[in-house]
């Protein structure tokens, strides 16, 4: 769920996709697709048949092309390509089958970066990356991890790609004015059901305009295109690095494609059974937590923010805000720039803030609680740019594409409950405990009312020796996902960060034991003999 909007920053602050709500819940299904299911067995007869470079019958065309390498720079105002080319990076086009169950049929293309290893005598090999989202780039990520790799990075091709409609790929364009799916119930039966209406006409856009497109949207078709750069780049396996999501989506390579992975770093680790379209529901405990240590740190900066001078003060605040979006919306921003935000959309602002405890983004949340703050009191205040990106982002299509790519994805991995009655009888339970955070995190999503995915979920059945990195305080992936994905890996090795409440670590985070633990095994290709714990640093 990077985080999924924009970011400046490296990586792991983009991989939150959607309005900041990194690897967060859609829900799923409607009509069935009438398209033949394709069996597991399939992909492990395909796994033995294209072990190597030999290919499956009707795929040998797309693993055997050759690819053209040239600029990334797409016109003159294309600063993330004159970027990437001032890094010496090079981009293709992978062409792959829609269908991977008629690969004579319709094509699309994965758009590619290349970061070409400068240590050749010592080369490991190539490693493809994944920021998250799903629906999150990483076609401009591979000079970030050039840096965070250190010595060990001139030894690989770092790859970077935008998965099946995402970014430079084939897009996926449905007609959506908002920036994300992930909304609150509100505190009222009537807000819950303009939300089902609302979803429900967002599921509706993405049929009318890509009814072909969707039933090859999905996890389990990433994969298939990963392992088709991977011969098409002509690696016999390739390494890996994926974050939040894409720690899922390595899981479902390493399944499917047994053989083909190298080293394989998985950073914010989800386990599958824990993936879905109801995806944040359990981890309300943890993102209460990550919320409480953010009120304690904006209490003692009250002279700045006005929000309290306690954590009780300043979270009393922040709920006197939710209850009055709910009364009316709130007018936030001054003329230019004017949003309208409502207990649907406050608390989804409020979770997207607080996957990270940098002093950075801790600083971010206080300066636009203190806007809602003053919205509440009806004392609109100019925004920061940053903060009127953000409220765009969310509010309009500015940044759609891959609220639409990380709906489709998650809907047409696995079904969510149809009946909008179960979600309101959970959303109502929730508020005893939960007050904030389970209105949303229980609440409807446009999988609910999408067509039921294809294939069935892939289950872990083989071991995979990857290294996993979690945080212990991560309100995304919560810890406890991460340990269970280690249980089903049993040749894993997990490296904890102890005390932080972050998403996603490695190269973004700062934390030199991890970063050095990471690197050391992406060195040598050998994982640490037991499990190994960082601590977060002071300050």
């Amino acid at each position: 769920m990077r985080d999924r909007g924009g970011r400046g920053l490296g990586p792991a602050l983009r991989r939150a996709s959607a309005a900041g709500v990194a690897l967060a819940a859609c829900f799923a299904a409607c009509p069935a697709v009438s398209a033949a299911t394709v069996p597991p067995a399939a992909d492990r007869d395909r796994a033995a048949a294209t072990a190597g470079h030999g290919t499956a019958a009707g795929l040998d065309r797309y693993y055997r092309q050759r690819l053209a390498w040239g600029t990334c720079v797409k016109g003159s105002d294309d600063a993330m390509g004159h970027d990437l080319e001032k890094a010496g990076v090079q981009c293709a086009e992978v062409t792959v089958p829609l269908d991977y169950t008629a690969p004579g049929g319709r094509t699309i293309t994965v758009a590619i970066s290349r970061l070409k290893a400068t240590d050749t005598r010592h080369r490991i090999g190539s490693i493809l990356l994944n920021n998250g989202g799903p629906g999150g780039t990483a076609l401009d990520s591979p000079p970030h991890i050039r840096k965070a790799m250190k010595e060990v990075g001139p030894r690989y091709d770092i790859i970077g790609f935008d998965p099946r409609f995402v970014g430079r790929s084939t897009p996926l364009d449905c007609g959506w004015s908002v920036g994300t799916s992930i909304l609150a119930a509100g505190l009222s039966r009537a807000s819950f059901e303009r939300q089902v209406a609302f979803q429900k006409g967002l599921a509706d856009k993405c049929r009318a305009t890509n009814a072909s497109l969707l039933p090859h949207i999905s996890t389990r078709n990433t994969a298939r295109d990963m392992d088709v750069i991977r011969g098409a780049l002509g690696e016999r396996k390739i390494s890996y690095l994926g974050y939040s999501y894409g720690t899922y989506l390595g899981t479902v390579y390493t399944q499917m494609f047994p053989g083909r992975f190298d080293r394989t770093v998985l950073d914010g680790a989800l386990a599958p059974d824990d993936y879905g379209p109801r995806l944040l529901r359990g981890a309300e405990p943890e993102n209460e937590r990550a919320l409480s240590d953010w009120a304690a740190g904006a209490a003692r900066r009250n002279d700045t923010y006005g929000l309290g001078r306690t954590r009780a003060e300043v979270l009393a605040t922040v709920r006197s805000v939710v209850a009055a979006s709910a009364r009316g919306p709130l007018t936030v921003g001054t003329a230019p720039e004017v949003f309208r935000l409502d207990d649907t959309q406050v608390p989804s602002l409020l979770i997207g803030g607080i996957a990270d405890d940098s002093g950075a983004q801790r600083a971010a949340l206080g300066e636009q609680l203190s806007v809602l703050a003053k919205a509440a009191d009806g004392r609109p205040t100019r925004l920061s740019p940053q903060f009127a990106k953000a409220l765009r982002t969310m509010l309009t299509g500015e940044d759609a594409q891959s609220a639409m790519v990380q709906s489709a994805i998650i809907c047409g991995d696995k079904p969510a409950p149809r009946d909008p009655e179960r979600y309101w009888r959970d959303i109502e339970r929730s508020r005893a405990g939960h007050a904030l955070f389970g209105p949303l995190t229980n609440n409807i999503g446009p999988c609910a009312f999408w067509d039921r995915p294809r294939e069935e979920p892939t289950r872990v059945h083989r071991d995979a020796p990857a290294l996993i990195v979690a945080a212990t305080g991560d309100p995304r992936t919560t810890y406890k996902s991460s340990l269970a994905l280690h249980g089903l890996l049993p040749s894993s090795k997990l490296i904890t960060l102890k005390g932080a409440n972050r998403h996603a670590l490695y190269g973004d985070y700062g934390n030199a034991c991890v970063d050095g633990k990471v690197n050391q095994y992406l060195a040598t290709g050998k994982l640490p003999k037991g499990d190994q714990t960082c601590v977060k640093r002071a300050g």
